[in-house]
């Protein structure tokens, strides 16, 4: 047969693939993570059976990368100005947000450049011939001041037609602070209580916007993977291994080593106690793979560890919506390395300290989402020019390392909650050093999982009550700090996944019983 012919072939295949991928979906309910390594090995098969001849396959996958690049810019726009305002003019807020915000983005930072580091060491991507997705270039990397100057905004419809998300990230930063700025008054908060209700209402279309597009991963990574393989041999995949090992590596130090000693020397805590408090937050972080569903465990543990009511409950929702050390530290550092290896690129010094300084500033945009590792890693790319094909590519790898990314992330939070209250000089450490008995008032079953939908219906309500007149500054996140923590875990506005809850999301191959990455 001709070459054309046994495109067609292929693609006809393919398509029969991915009505099997739908039918694992929609008839067995089999999860979104089984679905992508199936795929794989589809993706692997098909590779190999129509080698050279996948072109029109490939196609399938080109058109998933620029899905997900079209989204990541509006997306960071909405969600950074959700998150920002979210904080309002609580005095409490005010008291602890910027030490939690501190300590949030001090864990992402010091898990990007561990993982910096051994990406670099054990030269993760190297030799990875067949990650060259169709089409795509070397790009020749700019200099390092060219790329500072050019992180700041100049044109926001230019930025944002070249997908500029670091410039996008810091004027949504300036509208936010401008927003805060104008709320502390009665009169301007009412003035600007509509932009509030835009911007949450924004943030929860295009969050589902990005549920509906990461549900088609499987299909993408089968178009992909068959792309890479078709062009090499089998045995060129192996290199992903190291993006596995090198991830739990980097994991296990952030978890068992950095962040405690940062307990120690921020809040002068034994880290040894810590672990015993946070140990049944992280089995279900990493069993759940969803930060926002472990929220009344970790609040449950945090308390039970000597930290406060409020300090738990705004910390813990806080830290599954920011900073997010596994997702946005560790992920989205690695995938570049990987990337600039696999291209052949020289990166300097410089350069690759500002993949770091990129994670920190997306890993604010990307709060809150499902598929929080793809979108950062998504935004990372886009900013430092890179191929997303690849960050398709490493999806399989993506679902064995999610467990540990939850965990630590869940862990990221539950260290900056003993930080604050010990700082605040609110934590108390009979409790922490169980020297006295917790009386556990709260019992988890009164709690489930699916009650962290209820906080955000209760700031709809508090918006609406501020867009008729309240005279708080930001109704929504006054209203969600006087609710008592056994009755709303998830204190803040910002997260859409209560607003979407029964929205269908496991009808887009997202939401496996509340794990999508996050």
């Amino acid at each position: 047969m001709s070459d054309l012919a046994w495109n067609w072939v292929a693609l006809a295949v393919t398509v029969v693939l991915f009505a099997g991928l739908a039918w694992l979906s929609r008839r067995r309910h089999v999860n979104f993570s089984i679905r992508v390594i199936v795929a794989t090995a589809l993706g692997i098969v098909v590779g190999v059976a129509f080698k050279e001849h996948v072109e029109f396959v490939a196609a399938f996958g080109e058109v998933w990368a620029h899905a997900i690049s079209a989204i990541v810019v509006p997306l960071l726009v909405f969600s950074v100005i959700s998150s920002i305002t979210g904080l309002g003019e609580s005095v409490r807020l005010r008291s602890i947000g910027l030490k939690t915000v501190f300590f949030l983005l001090l864990n992402t930072f010091t898990a990007a450049t561990i993982t910096l580091g051994l990406a670099i060491v054990f030269k993760v991507g190297s030799g990875f011939s067949g990650a060259q997705p169709a089409g795509a270039h070397h790009k020749v990397v700019p200099g390092v001041l060219d790329t500072l100057v050019g992180l700041f905004p100049s044109n926001f419809v230019l930025n944002w037609s070249q997908n500029q998300v670091v410039p996008i990230v810091i004027f949504a930063l300036i509208l936010a602070i401008a927003f805060n700025e104008a709320s502390r008054t009665k009169r301007g908060a009412q003035a600007v209580q509509p932009f509030k209700v835009i911007a949450d209402a924004g943030n929860v279309v295009l969050s589902k916007a990005t549920q509906i597009i990461v549900g088609f991963t499987p299909y993408a990574t089968l178009s992909l993977i068959a792309a890479a393989v078709s062009n090499s041999v089998v045995s060129a995949l192996v290199p992903l291994v190291s993006v596995l090992v090198v991830a739990y590596i980097a994991l296990i130090l952030q978890l068992f080593i950095v962040q405690p000693v940062i307990l120690s020397a921020a809040a002068h805590l034994n880290p040894i106690h810590f672990f015993k408090a946070f140990g049944p937050a992280g089995v279900v972080a990493f069993t759940s793979e969803s930060s926002i569903g472990t929220i009344p465990v970790t609040v449950r543990q945090l308390k039970r560890g000597g930290v406060p009511d409020d300090v738990a409950s705004f910390v813990a929702s806080l830290g599954a919506n920011l900073g997010m050390p596994g997702c946005a530290g560790v992920w989205p550092v690695l995938l570049a390395v990987f990337a600039v290896n696999a291209q052949g690129l020289n990166y300097s010094f410089g350069q690759y300290l500002l993949l770091i300084v990129l994670a920190l500033l997306v890993s604010i945009g990307t709060v809150g989402v499902p598929g929080t590792a793809t979108v950062t890693a998504t935004a990372l790319f886009a900013s430092a020019g890179l191929p997303v094909s690849f960050i398709a590519v490493t999806q399989p790898i993506s679902q064995i390392v999610d467990m540990g990314r939850t965990a630590v992330n869940v862990a990221g939070a539950a260290n900056t909650a003993f930080i604050v209250a010990a700082s605040e000089h609110e934590l108390d450490k009979d409790l922490y050093y169980q020297r006295k008995p917790w009386d556990d008032e709260d019992d988890l079953g009164s709690q489930p999982v699916a009650s962290v939908a209820e906080p955000n219906d209760q700031a709809v309500s508090a918006a609406d009550s501020g867009a008729s007149g309240e005279p708080s500054a930001n109704a929504a996140a006054a209203s969600s700090a006087a609710v008592p923590a056994s009755n709303s875990v998830n204190l803040l506005s910002l997260s859409p996944n209560a607003a979407l809850e029964g929205t269908g999301g496991e009808a887009c191959g997202v939401s496996d019983h509340g794990s999508s990455e996050q």
